[in-house]
């Protein structure tokens, strides 16, 4: 048995993807034993699913499937299964947690699993939050008024981590960022140096003493070799099976004494497009977030923008008009906002999907959550529309505002001046999604759906599937804060992908 810290767990994409791995005998080696998050909703989730863990490779209850439809609350669901519930709360601290707020709770809790675990290995996993550290994050920095990189908490919060390792000291680790962290700088150097230097020495980084010894050595996942180069640590998820873009920085720490060095992650043989993951899930129609929305106001909200625009003919071609024209025809009169069925009982996933990650996504599930469109202006559904036609007529490429026709424009006083040049992307339905962040809790406007007859953008459950959460991977929260959730999470079929690689070295 393998135990497992999971540190700033977010809604437990690495923790799903260590505690899923079998191995050759179909045993499963790894146990998430302690999941800290401060967010109250993902903390919600990592306590929902570390509740169904308890139940092994068994059936789930049908409790749970009850709790989904809403025909129980989720205190029924878990006073009718109390033993389960103490563990997960026990596994997820009983309620969301900080580190560097709460160390000393989450210090008693270490101590008591090391003594628990007696001479058992142990692997540390997580990444601290990267807002400081993202492109995005550094931009939006600079333009407060006196700003610090070496005064933001945020920068430094990688520390918690290191002191988690020199009292634990667990034989492995695995620790996730963003790519910008490659580039940041705190006074004056490169953060990610000292990061490496940290991580190597955890003991003496952080002046406890027992640990002074403590030394690592840190390896790429995807370049062999104990001396990688800055940029070997970023994993490209779209070569490993994961249907999106999705570029990190992934450390793997080995601790010296067990003189192994790992093997690499090996590349995926084919690309999973997003149309390969969500074509086939249930066709939904927008909302509307003003007026009246039904079915029909929404048709005609559509009709009201794109008609004149089809009939006037200016700015867009005849090839382009005849598509939204098709478009228009193919909007559905009964389209619902949600569904929490397959459509005629079949998981909507291409035949390309290999087996292995087709019955990944499946899960255990019997039914969607999550799967709910969001409510648009009536204006951006025109754009909608047009960009997803756009798209399907240029080999997936979305439209910058300078394909957009006059009628189409925003009243942005910037439009034309290139800085929203790319302000609506469409997912292409051949290729891998662009990177799924939590901006996408902000407004659909970069995850535009590509069936133009849905005009609208990606659901909860569509990103979900484009982070490879299964669909059994239920998200508490609103909508809003599910988004946040799988924008920051890592994909759990990459993660899975990583514990095989922790498991070969013992």
């Amino acid at each position: 048995m393998i135990h497992v810290i999971d540190l700033f767990a977010g809604p437990g994409g690495l923790g799903e993807g260590f505690s899923a791995f079998r191995n050759a005998h179909g045993e499963a080696p790894f146990i998430v034993d302690l999941s800290v998050e401060k967010e109250a909703s993902a903390h919600a989730t990592l306590t929902l699913r570390s509740f169904l863990r308890q139940f092994g490779d068994d059936e789930w209850p049908e409790d749970y499937w009850h709790y989904l439809l809403g025909n129980i609350g989720k205190d029924e669901l878990y006073e009718r299964w109390p033993e389960q519930y103490k563990a997960a709360r026990e596994h997820t601290l009983g309620r969301p947690t900080a580190l560097g707020h709460d160390n000393a709770r989450i210090e008693r809790q270490l101590r008591e699993l090391r003594y628990k675990w007696k001479s058992d290995p142990c692997v540390v996993i997580g990444g601290p939050p990267c807002q400081a550290y993202s492109l995005v994050g550094r931009s939006r920095n600079r333009g407060k008024r006196g700003y610090r990189p070496e005064e933001d908490d945020r920068n430094y919060l990688y520390r918690e981590y290191l002191r988690v390792l020199a009292r634990v000291q667990p034989e492995a680790f695995v620790m996730e960022n963003v790519r910008g962290l490659l580039s940041a700088q705190v006074d004056g150097g490169p953060i990610f140096q000292a990061i490496l230097s940290d991580l190597r020495r955890p003991g003496k980084a952080t002046g406890i003493r027992r640990a002074s010894g403590l030394e690592y050595a840190i390896y790429s996942l995807v370049v062999p070799g104990d001396d990688p180069e800055p940029e070997d640590f970023v994993i490209r998820a779209e070569h490993y099976g994961v249907p999106q873009a999705r570029h990190r920085v992934i450390l793997l720490g080995v601790r010296s004494d067990m003189n192994v060095q790992p093997c690499s992650l090996q590349a995926s043989r084919r690309s999973i497009s997003v149309g390969d993951i969500i074509s086939g899930l249930p066709r939904l129609r927008s909302r509307l977030s003003r007026g009246k929305d039904t079915a029909e106001s929404w048709r005609c909200a559509i009709e009201r923008g794109v008609k004149p625009l089809l009939k006037s003919g200016k700015g867009i071609s005849l090839r382009l008009r005849r598509a939204m024209s098709k478009a228009l025809t193919d909007l559905g009169h009964d389209m619902p906002t949600e569904a929490n069925v397959y459509r005629d009982g079949k998981h909507g996933l291409s035949s390309r999907v290999p087996d292995d990650l087709r019955n990944w996504l499946v899960g255990r599930s019997r039914l969607l959550t999550g799967h709910v469109s969001r409510g648009h202006m009536e204006t951006d559904l025109h754009r909608y529309l047009f960009a997803a036609c756009w798209a399907r007529e240029h080999d997936g490429k979305s439209p910058k505002a300078m394909d957009f026709p006059a009628l189409l424009a925003p009243n942005h006083a910037n439009w034309d001046s290139g800085k929203f040049s790319d302000r609506f992307r469409v997912q292409a339905e051949n290729r891998p999604s662009t990177t799924i962040t939590s901006h996408i809790s902000k407004d659909g406007h970069y995850y535009i759906h590509p069936d133009p007859a849905q005009c609208r953008s990606l659901t909860p459950r569509e990103a979900a599937r484009l982070q490879t959460f299964p669909d059994d991977y239920h998200f508490e929260g609103n909508r809003t804060q599910q988004f946040v959730q799988i924008g920051n999470a890592v994909p759990p079929w990459l993660a899975m992908q990583i514990a095989e690689i922790v498991w070969q070295l013992f």
